[in-house]
């Protein structure tokens, strides 16, 4: 029996999922030269140990011997989890929000999933700011949604001139990442202000206004006092989207949420819609174990100290390989530019290309152009400093014999 085309050629396509490729092809490098003769900058899997109030509340739950803890729970989660995100996310944007305001998800990337199931008709438009998440184009077309990219400005920042110039009576919603993967842009608060009323302004000349949908897993690990703007004072068809798998370092327990913003004038619905998706979709519920671990530790203490260190000792290996790149404001990924070549234009062919030839020399990044961003790499710094600390020569090299 065949399988679906779409399915067939996306998923044998050379740009199905970078990211994934060269961390698979990584642990076959590492079997044959050795874990520490490969550079794997490839995946954003946190290797920070969960932080201790975690791994306490994953002790203390644990032992817990109530009848039916394992079972059924209602779809969007149990009462007292969702009243604790309430609290988080109303902490984060100065909005005071209830326990139904939010969803409990199989982590951020049910909650989007989730989302546009709920907001998405054939043929809608997702606007998204290049560079952005892969994944972001298979979650649209998942509803027969369309992805449409809108190019950031040269230092990574929202183009909110561009997004506005790309806005159409399809346009269902507007996803926007801070701290962006891949570039560790923070956008600003001023950014953020311009944004909604942008969007204000052309649901008032259209009789549709866009969603915003804030995807934000990296909002506390921001460098240089930076700090990730509220969205909900400004605008009020806004709704966060996280999870706690890069903040509490827990990205195999699959836990996250959807979170609506109260002045949101669809927001029982919306909320039911997303409720409706969980199940349908087929998460049903999020797991119950790790609802119950998130309740009692989600605003544990944790120490980013070390994703700052390995921050500026790899920008200063890049600084010393002759590499440029923009410098990151969170998150933990470095965007590299790849190095000009004589005869090449800077583009797809460079940066897929750059990234084979770096493969060569046991390096392992994720091209560009599958970030919608061609003539740079991503590089995963959430690495041990070992590895950071042993790869300049690899990539001089790299880079001089590409030249």
């Amino acid at each position: 029996m065949p399988i679906a085309p779409y399915i067939y050629s996306t998923m044998n396509s050379r740009m199905s999922s970078v990211i994934r490729r060269m961390f698979e092809e990584g642990a076959i490098l590492k079997k044959k030269y050795g874990e520490d003769a490969v550079f794997d900058f490839s995946i954003g899997n946190p290797d920070l140990e969960p932080p201790k109030g975690v791994v306490k509340a994953i002790e203390e739950t644990a032992a817990l011997r109530v009848t039916g803890s394992h079972g059924y729970m209602p779809n969007a989660g149990y009462p007292e989890t969702r009243s604790a995100m309430a609290q988080k996310v109303g902490r984060e944007q100065g909005a005071a929000l209830a326990a139904q305001n939010v969803v409990m998800t199989a982590g951020a990337a049910a909650a989007l999933t989730c989302v546009l199931k709920a907001i998405l008709s054939p043929g809608d438009e997702v606007i998204v700011s290049a560079p952005f998440f892969p994944e972001y184009a298979h979650y649209a077309a998942n509803h027969r949604g369309v992805l449409k990219p809108v190019s950031a400005r040269p230092d990574f920042s929202l183009d909110i001139a561009a997004i506005g110039d790309a806005l159409s009576e399809k346009t269902a919603c507007v996803l926007i990442n801070s701290p962006n993967n891949p570039s560790g842009k923070v956008y600003s608060q001023e950014d953020i202000i311009a944004l909604a009323e942008t969007l204000t302004a052309h649901g008032k000349k259209t009789g549709r206004l866009p969603y915003l949908v804030c995807d934000e897993p990296y909002r506390d690990i921001v460098y240089g006092g930076k700090k990730v703007a509220a969205v909900f004072p400004h605008y009020s068809a806004a709704a966060v989207v996280s999870s706690f798998a890069k903040n509490l370092s827990i990205p195999g327990e699959r836990i996250g949420y959807i979170a609506a913003n109260p002045a949101m004038s669809d927001r029982d619905d919306f909320i039911a819609a997303c409720i409706f998706a969980n199940r349908i979709l087929g998460f049903v519920n999020a797991p119950a174990f790790f609802q119950r671990v998130v309740a009692a530790s989600w605003d544990s203490p944790v120490d980013y100290s070390l994703y700052t260190e390995r921050r500026n000792m790899l920008m200063a290996v890049l600084d010393k390989a002759g590499y440029e790149y923009a410098v990151p404001e969170g998150a933990f990924y470095l965007f590299v530019k790849v190095p000009a070549k004589k005869g090449f234009a800077q583009g797809l062919a460079d940066d897929m290309g750059f990234c084979d030839h770096l493969k060569s020399h046991l390096a392992l990044c994720a091209p560009g152009a599958g970030f919608g961003c061609p003539g740079w790499f991503r590089m995963a710094y959430c690495v041990s400093k070992k590895t950071i600390e042993h790869c300049g020569g690899a990539l001089q090299k790299a880079r001089e014999a590409w030249q």
